[in-house]
């Protein structure tokens, strides 16, 4: 709305302070000449009522004087009352449409009367009602009296007067001129106060609509500068506050850009919380535990905003007690340690940040390295009691007979035997665990390397009473592999399957070609593995046989050889097994490619 702008206030201020202006002048002008209609027509009929009171002392004839006057009052439009002693009241007859008032009026009146006690000039106006045949007449009239002395023993007074309808005329007439000076003065005021005011508000109205594009984000829209006034600073305080905001907005961008590629790229997760506790901003990895706290939880990831119970309990402490904190959780099958320091308003906590870090596997490591230490202590203590007995016994003559020395001594070399072959499968798996195992490839006739692999074991399956089989269906003969490697891989295997094989049973060698490579198949009808352990038989260490007894058992590390050595020729190994069944190892090697061959 028009009164709702700065263009209808002003044209209003303006318009209203100049109206009552205008009013309180033009009500002063009009009691001016007002009183001065009054003081003119006093004036007039005092001049005129001297003049015929002059006329009637000078004139010798009466006659002559009374029809001067007549003349005098028909010129002016007024009525002449002419009062001597010892003569008749004179009234003069020309037709101003005024009555003959009574001479007791003169007489009567307070003012009137004081002429005939010899007051120079006296002057009355108002209504002089008289009564004619009981009828009330009003008159309107202003009256002038002056006295009259004709002869030293004749005296009189002279009155004139006059209707107000004159002055009343003469004075609307004037106001009717200020009414139609009023009214075009405030005419002249509205087009120049709003033509004024919408001179001062357009380039506040530009204002407006720049600061609504700015608001928008165009911080690089200006005002245009028209004058070098208030307004004309005004609009350059303006375009410089928008230089600087669009400035400042692209720092912040730049840095709000900047912290969001960083916590992007962080490996550790971060969550800052507001003061309630509240998440406000998280980055990927953190993002990741909270999906993993929701999906424990049973919860809708985009619905839910809770935090875990260990989160929310260190914010509390955080919080109350102003300092760092650090705890750490364990959520579907991870470990991450959670340090929370507070954020600070001034001297005021305003929240506080969290930095995650999942530590698995450094959990992992650690336990494996305290497994690691465990197991190998495990499998050196049982051989070196045994060397440190039997050598004891050698020492102290326990064996007397040469026989019993020799076995003595036998039994120390497999022990040593033993501990050399368990060091050199550590060592074998620390480098390849570190990636430094080292593959001699080259082209390798699988049907002639199945054959020499399966002689090797015939022997110790015809003691142990086992059929050892072999099958070969591949359309390659010739394959690129390390042949060391991969007979290291199979004799674990082979000979694992003999092991955990009783007698009359089998064990069968089964290689087939596939389109991108080969598939080899250790296969035995023996005791199987258990279900719950098959998920573990490639880690260091594993064994089935939880009581680690000598007779059958290995090292436990030899099925953790094969699975590195199958890995690092690009394939893979797995195993299936049921109870009193049997169980296949099955690995797959690639055929020769750039990738293979770069390892």
């Amino acid at each position: 709305m028009l009164w709702r702008s700065v263009v209808g206030k002003l044209w209003l201020t303006i318009l209203l302070l100049v109206s009552v202006v205008l009013t309180i002048l033009m009500v002063m002008l009009l009691q001016f000449f007002e009183r001065s209609h009054i003081q003119d027509a006093e004036s007039q009929l005092t001049n005129q009522a001297n003049l015929i009171a002059t006329i009637m002392e000078e004139y010798a004839d009466r006659q002559t004087a009374l029809s001067t006057i007549g003349k005098i009052a028909d010129s002016y439009h007024t009525k002449v009352l002419i009062i001597e002693e010892n003569e008749e009241d004179w009234y003069s007859q020309n037709e101003v449409g005024l009555v003959n008032l009574p001479v007791s009026i003169y007489r009567e009146d307070p003012v009137l009367s004081n002429v005939f006690e010899g007051e120079s000039v006296v002057v009355s106006q108002g209504d002089f009602p008289f009564y004619v045949d009981g009828e009330e007449i009003h008159n309107e009239i202003m009256i002038v009296g002056v006295p009259l002395t004709v002869t030293d023993d004749h005296e009189g007074a002279v009155f004139l007067y006059q209707s107000l309808d004159v002055i009343a005329q003469t004075t609307d007439e004037t106001k009717r001129i200020v009414y139609l000076s009023a009214a075009i003065a405030i005419v002249m005021t509205t087009v120049f106060a709003f033509f004024l005011s919408s001179r001062i508000t357009a380039p506040l109205r530009k204002m407006r609509q720049v600061s609504f594009e700015v608001a928008r984000g165009k911080f690089d829209t200006k005002v245009p500068i028209l004058t070098n006034d208030e307004i004309g600073q005004l609009a350059i305080a303006f375009n410089r506050m928008g230089r600087e905001l669009n400035r400042n907005l692209a720092a912040l961008n730049q840095e709000k850009e900047q912290l969001s590629r960083i916590l992007s790229s962080m490996a550790d997760g971060v969550i800052t919380l507001d003061r309630k506790g509240e998440v406000v901003v998280t980055n990927p990895p953190a993002e990741r535990l909270m999906q993993a706290w929701f999906y424990e939880q049973g919860l809708n990831g985009e619905a839910a905003a809770d935090l875990p119970k260990d989160i929310k309990k260190l914010f509390q402490q955080v919080v109350a007690i102003e300092k760092e904190q650090m705890t750490e959780i364990d959520l579907q099958g991870r470990s991450w340690a959670v340090l929370m320091t507070p954020l600070y308003d001034k001297s005021f906590v305003r929240g506080a940040v969290a930095v995650i870090r999942d530590v698995t596997e450094e959990r992992r490591h650690d336990k494996l390295r305290k497994d690691f230490i465990a197991n190998v202590s495990h499998e050196l203590r049982t051989p070196i009691s045994m060397l440190q007995g039997y050598s004891e016994a050698i020492i102290d003559d326990i064996a007397g007979s040469d026989e019993e020395k020799k076995e003595l001594a036998q039994i120390i070399y497999d022990e040593s035997l033993r501990m050399g072959r368990l060091v050199n499968e550590l060592l074998d798996i620390a480098r390849m665990e570190a990636g430094h195992i080292q593959l001699n490839r080259e082209e390798v006739n699988v049907t002639d390397f199945s054959s020499r692999i399966m002689r090797k074991f015939q022997g110790l399956a015809n003691e142990q009473q086992i059929r050892l089989e072999m099958d070969v269906k591949t359309d390659h003969d010739i394959l690129w592999f390390d042949p060391d490697r991969i007979e290291q891989v199979l004799t674990n295997l082979i000979h694992n399957a003999i092991r955990h094989t009783g007698e009359d049973d089998r064990v069968k060698l089964v290689v087939t070609s596939l389109d991108e490579g080969i598939k080899v198949d250790v296969q035995d009808t023996g005791s199987g593995i258990p279900e719950e352990d098959l998920p573990y038989v490639f880690e260091r260490f594993y064994k089935a046989d939880k009581a680690r007894t000598r007779g059958r058992s290995g090292t436990g590390l030899g099925l953790a050889i094969a699975k590195n050595i199958v890995e690092a020729h690009g394939g893979q190994i797995s195993v299936h097994s049921k109870i009193n069944e049997g169980t296949t190892f099955t690995f797959y090697l690639p055929h020769r490619n750039e990738e293979t061959d770069e390892m």
